[in-house]
């Protein structure tokens, strides 16, 4: 497990977001995570709904099912699984931004949106028959807590599906070095494990039937996508400019950080993982 030498806390965190939530939304859309490219000739905005798409076939979401979206951001993986599954959903969120924008773009009360701590989320025991994760878990401060809950409020029989950042199992020192450290700091994640990590934490909170997958060739280019949308930004709106200059804006660190990111896809410093597992019945 790799960890920034000073870790932010969940507050960190949310103040992240709400600091960026403008640029969020232009950069990556209403969905706040990597794209799936399956055959290469998808647009960025339908890569991510099929990222979503394919957490939710693995957590075989079926009509009337109850499914919590943990780290829900704007809250469009949320109304998709409710749109186009029939899903009962509750997004959690520590953003206020993002909460706000969830609840204005929602009609009705499903999904329903909660601003909370999933490692103090009080919702009740085997409640969900869900619970989905698309790439909330780096931002956890306790690993082992994360699978702990997600066993607690899932029904037995009931499926976790987990789209995660992930440090490359066989990772070098000069990974951690050059960009793993580096990501965790500027991406105000307070850890970062492999794929081989997790699923053992998953395991050991009782989960059966963990499988993972590497999904990193089919999401890098993601991070393309993004560069090229920043630099538009930068040559088409000043404020990019800015903000990127202006030393009281301490989260402008993210933004900087884009072409590092795209350097730890190439060199497999920093992986991409979809794991699932069972709650036994």
């Amino acid at each position: 497990m790799i960890h920034p030498k000073t870790a932010p806390t969940h507050a960190d965190v949310a103040a992240h977001y709400d600091a960026l939530d403008g640029f969020y939304r232009e950069l990556w859309g209403e969905h706040l995570h990597h794209g799936l490219w399956e055959t290469g000739r998808e647009t960025p905005e339908t890569a991510v709904r099929k990222l979503a798409g394919r957490a939710a076939a693995e957590a075989r979401i079926t009509p009337g099912d109850a499914v919590c979206d943990v780290g829900c951001g704007y809250g469009a993986t949320a109304r998709m699984l409710a749109r186009d599954y029939g899903a009962r959903v509750t997004g959690l969120t520590l953003s206020e931004a993002q909460l706000a924008y969830a609840r204005a773009h929602t009609d009705g009360d499903n999904p329903a949106f909660l601003r909370r701590d999933w490692l103090a989320n009080g919702l009740p025991d085997e409640s969900f028959d869900a619970v989905v994760a698309l790439e909330s878990l780096a931002h956890m401060t306790d690993k082992p807590a994360f699978f702990a809950e997600a066993h607690r409020v899932l029904r037995p029989g009931g499926r976790l599906v987990v789209c995660a950042w992930t440090a490359a199992d066989d990772a070098r020192p000069w990974h951690v070095r050059h960009f793993l450290e580096p990501v965790c700091r500027e991406g105000r994640l307070p850890s970062l494990g492999s794929a081989g990590e997790y699923a053992a934490l998953c395991t050991r909170a009782g989960f059966a039937d963990v499988a993972r997958e590497d999904l990193s060739r089919r999401v890098a280019r993601t991070w393309t996508v993004c560069l090229r949308r920043v630099a538009w930004g930068l040559l088409t709106k000043p404020r990019y400019a800015r903000y990127l200059l202006d030393a009281r804006h301490t989260e402008r660190v993210f933004l900087r950080a884009l072409p590092r990111l795209r350097l730890a896809f190439a060199t497999g410093a920093f992986r991409y993982a979809l794991l699932t597992a069972r709650k036994p019945a």
